[in-house]
């Protein structure tokens, strides 16, 4: 076993990436050499200074660079230089912006990472459907789309409306999926260098494309209830922001319900401050409260959306936006320049999965296998704090001491479970540490699947970090 410690004063970034980038050198100079036992996780975390976290990500950063091998009861090798089939070296751009998700999935490994649509049968609905629109439109199959079709508009106001409330057909735009719509808000709404806020915890793949985009984000406090309106009044005055990236019901992934009363301060601190609000209904869609939408109280200033994905069929990627008035026109513009357009094909098959009525039945029935596997995960967890709801598709756990999320994440990963750890969910650097993992149930159409996946992630859970691979 080497004595090796990373030189992390020439390097710069998170400190995970600094050790993983530097073991990185060492092994391509030959300072760590093919086959050499790297210091155990716990070790190398006293050494540096940092927590068996840190230390537990670059690890396995370096197992997705294909660079190490662990083996429990034996530890962290450097790879061989046979090494059929490894990764190729992931660039900066790549780990700034893809997460703490492995880009290429590893293989043969139950996806709890995931929450799409359950496969429910919808296949077949959705083949037969594509089969009408080839005989029926062969010629818009063939060319671009230059219209928007009154009935794309009409499923998207269907799709949209909650309770008595609907959206007015002129105001909305289907799209490639919510992430598409909400690319396409920001870029419409701000310029380079402007701020969207984020909460500490979301979906954080909104803040890297805006980031990619050149925009910076803003973090905004919330609690059990959401976002904190007095600390969103304070971000607001003190940052600027041109937009506020909002999960008002079943956040993602804390599943959070912004009360009514914190929907009208939002609103009126957003009015003062002339901040967009993007409310991503993706998730309240499926829970579908009786409480107003953002997009109802102010439509003014409100793009509200949702899609497809986590309640039909996410290889659809159909979705919609609804946009403030007069926004529409420019919104149509940005999600070309954007995403290149929308394609006849995507738009026709999610209005007529909606105007037919299949697609609401779809998500009845997915919404049915959720419930049924949300009673699944509340008896194996009970004893142990976690949020849940029976029409969403993840649970937010908490970790007991002393477990790390990353840790944690490394351990059901050794057991062949892929999940998230909270770092996933940081739209933007933080110091705050929650001491959480989300893990999805809405992957394989045989619940008993994913009935084991769960039963394994408990029985780790049961455990000590120092009885996993994770810390070797």
């Amino acid at each position: 076993m080497t004595n090796w410690l990373p030189n992390l004063d020439s390097r710069s970034g998170p400190l995970y990436l600094r050790i993983a980038d530097d073991a990185e050198s060492a092994i391509k100079s030959g300072s760590l050499p093919h086959g050499i036992k790297l210091p155990p996780q716990r070790d190398l975390a006293y050494d540096v200074g940092v927590t068996i976290g840190t230390i537990s990500r670059a690890y396995a950063l370096l197992r997705e660079r294909g660079l190490v091998t662990g083996e429990v009861g034996r530890g962290t090798y450097v790879q061989s230089d046979d090494r059929s089939g490894a990764q190729i070296a992931q660039d900066r751009v790549t780990m700034s912006y893809g997460g703490t998700r492995a880009i290429v999935p590893p293989p043969g490994k139950l996806r709890f990472d995931t929450t799409a649509a359950i496969d429910v049968g919808q296949a077949e609905i959705v083949g037969r459907i594509m089969t009408e629109i080839a005989s029926a439109h062969p010629g818009e199959i063939s060319s671009y789309t230059r219209t928007l079709s009154p009935d794309w508009l009409e499923a998207g106001r269907q799709w949209l409306s909650s309770g008595t409330w609907s959206p007015e057909p002129e105001q909305i735009l289907p799209q490639l999926g919510v992430h598409a719509g909400i690319n396409a808000v920001i870029a419409a709404v701000s310029g380079t260098g402007d701020r969207v806020v984020c909460e500490h915890l979301t979906y954080s793949q909104v803040a890297r494309s805006a980031n990619l985009m050149g925009r910076q984000i803003a973090l905004v406090e919330s609690d059990a209830d959401g976002i904190v309106p007095e600390d969103f009044e304070r971000v607001c005055a003190r940052e600027h922001p041109k937009a506020a990236f909002i999960m008002s019901s079943g956040q993602n992934p804390t599943l959070s319900t912004l009360p009514l009363s914190r929907r009208r301060e939002i609103v009126d601190i957003a009015r003062k401050h002339n901040v967009w609000l993007i409310e991503d209904y993706l998730y309240g869609g499926m829970i579908g409260d009786d409480i107003p939408l953002l997009a109802e109280i102010a439509p003014d200033r409100t793009f509200l959306l949702n899609g497809l994905s986590k309640s039909v069929a996410a290889g659809v990627r159909g979705g919609w936006v609804a946009c403030p008035p007069h926004m529409s026109q420019r919104i149509r513009i940005t999600q070309k320049m954007v995403s290149g357009g929308l394609p006849f094909l995507l738009a026709e098959l999610s209005a007529r999965l909606v105007l037919s009525g299949a697609a609401f039945q779809i998500r009845k029935d997915v919404l049915s296998e959720i419930t049924a596997r949300e009673t699944i995960v509340r008896n194996l967890f009970a004893g142990h704090e976690f949020r849940s709801h029976p029409k969403l598709p993840f649970f937010w756990l908490k970790l007991q001491e002393p477990w790390l999320s990353g840790t944690f994440k490394q351990a059901a990963l050794d057991a062949d479970v892929l999940i998230d750890d909270e770092d996933e969910f940081k739209p933007a650097r933080s110091s705050r540490v929650f001491h959480h993992v989300r893990i999805g149930f809405s992957e394989g159409r045989d619940r008993s699947i994913s009935t084991e996946g769960l039963k394994k992630v408990r029985r780790i859970l049961d455990q000590s970090p120092l009885g996993t691979s994770a810390i070797l």
